[in-house]
């Protein structure tokens, strides 16, 4: 096995490489282990609707990624004091996805440093009950992809609000995140660490774990190439990240002094499919104009609200300005 250094932040670039490795590189070495870092960002599984798991609002304010990655699971906040692990290696057993055998390396080199740990349910590993990484796999052609959160000193409150959303306003077949308790690994180390020493430390005894010494990789200047086209071309789009959600049904209301608004939408690959507003209020116009209008449109709000610009909204809604329309749709938290 053999260790290939990332000291990227970029979540596009980084699930780019990851992606690259599992897919390309020769398994003749037994295996890649990679440990990497990202910006604050939210990673979404394949099969999730984005728009579903994140609290958006909160998200742009902060100027949070959102990148969708190639295996199933649920959404995770990443920072910069996470730290990220994947391993790739031949799948022993074709399509069958087994957490525990690629994970128990993490395990051995937690309890090294003094970390009881365990792991839990079918894909994560706690600390006395509380969650420090969730874990997704994918098998293809052979290969296994094993990789993992760890968090050791991230920002939990940053994590609950990027990540709170009301799914009670969203009817969808997509894969939902599981709710549970958290915690950092940080506080329960004996040693005092920076996650940079935390991860030479954790490569360190991983490599201890499988009995060999840490050998490392080096990507060719091909290899960088294809990274950053599909960087480029998947990654960093809108389309990958948010048009590969599940078609899905929207509905939200809000009351203004102008009258109530409840806006019902259904989505399907990012866009806007169907729209229909419904409410109180008086506006001389006809409202299926404006309805029609949102028709193919992305459901984003600076789409929207781009859409908008050359419209009086006040003609269908009469009171209702255009802010509160688009707050009606985009910020009913």
């Amino acid at each position: 096995m053999k260790y290939i250094e990332n000291y990227s932040t970029d979540p596009c670039y980084n699930l780019a490489f990851e992606e690259y490795v599992f897919k390309n590189l020769p398994l003749e070495y037994g295996g890649y282990v990679l440990l990497w870092r990202n910006e604050p960002s939210i990673i979404i599984g394949k099969n999730q609707n984005a728009i579903e798991e994140i609290n958006m609002e909160f998200v742009k304010e902060n100027n949070i990624h959102v990148v969708r990655r190639v295996t199933g699971g649920g959404a995770v906040y990443h920072d910069l004091n996470n730290l990220n692990f994947s391993f790739i290696i031949k799948a022993e057993k074709l399509g069958e996805i087994d957490f525990k055998t690629y994970t128990v390396p993490i395990l051995r080199a937690l309890e090294k440093l003094g970390i009881s740990c365990e792991l839990s349910g079918r894909n994560d590993i706690t600390i006395n009950g509380k969650k420090f990484s969730g874990i997704a796999q994918s098998v293809i052609k052979g290969r296994v992809l094993n990789h993992g959160t760890l968090l050791f000193d991230s920002e939990l409150h940053i994590l609950s609000k990027a990540l709170k959303v009301r799914r009670d306003k969203i009817e969808s077949k997509g894969v939902k995140s599981v709710s549970s308790r958290v915690t950092n690994i940080k506080p329960h180390m004996k040693k005092d660490a920076g996650v940079l020493e935390f991860r030479d430390i954790l490569l360190k005894n991983i490599f201890e774990y499988i009995n060999k010494p840490i050998e490392k990789y080096e990507l060719t200047e091909e290899d960088k190439k294809a990274i950053q086209e599909m960087v480029d071309e998947r990654y960093r789009t809108w389309e990958w990240n948010f048009g590969k959600s599940p078609k899905f049904n929207y509905k939200s209301y809000k009351r203004f002094a102008g009258g109530g608004v409840e806006i019902r939408l259904q989505v399907e690959k990012g866009l806007i499919d169907n729209c229909k507003i419904y409410g109180d209020f008086f506006g001389k116009g006809d409202v299926t104009i404006l309805e029609e209008k949102l028709k193919g449109i992305k459901f984003d709000e600076d789409s929207v609200k781009t859409t908008l610009e050359n419209l009086t909204v006040s003609d269908f809604l009469g009171r209702i300005s255009k802010k509160e329309f688009l707050m009606c749709l985009f910020h009913n938290q």
